[in-house]
């Protein structure tokens, strides 16, 4: 496989890593129906645009790359909404259930973005630093569903 080939593949993999992250969050601000919790729903709604913005980057270097960019969402990322699904549903506690599911998506989505930065590969230019600033963003938001996950197992 050519380089630019495999970078492009590399990329639709990223692209479909956002497209969970926005399904995924977007699920979670729905879930969340108590006000008092407007806070943590504006959070994972504020997150689902950070990753549109993300595949949007992503998107465009694809298409300057001249490869044709991924529309769907990741095989482990359908799985990973229907466990997000029945575990809200059985859940006394819809906001922590949506913070660990987050914390959950967030370890898979730092993998993704992990493993495409170990690739051995000549990435050609802006494009390694494009995916590594993506990957300190998501690893923030990582950061911020932990924190608000151990502030809401304590106080509730």
């Amino acid at each position: 496989m050519k380089t630019n080939e495999r970078v492009i593949s590399i990329l639709n993999d990223l692209i479909r890593t956002n497209l969970d992250r926005i399904k995924g969050y977007q699920k979670a601000a729905d879930e969340i129906k108590d006000t008092t919790d407007f806070e943590i729903r504006t959070i994972f709604t504020q997150m689902a645009a950070d990753s549109r913005q993300y595949k949007s980057n992503l998107t465009d270097a694809v298409i300057r790359l001249g490869g044709e960019p991924a529309n769907d969402t990741s095989a482990a990322g359908d799985i990973y909404r229907a466990w997000m699904d029945v575990k809200t549903t059985f859940s006394s506690d819809d906001v922590h259930a949506a913070l660990q599911l987050c914390e959950f998506g967030e370890d898979r989505a730092l993998q993704s973005y992990k493993d495409a930065l170990e690739e051995n590969i000549d990435w050609p230019i802006g494009i390694k630093s494009l995916v590594e600033n993506q990957r300190q963003a998501i690893k923030a938001s990582h950061d911020t569903i932990k924190n608000y996950r151990d502030q809401y197992a304590h106080t509730h």
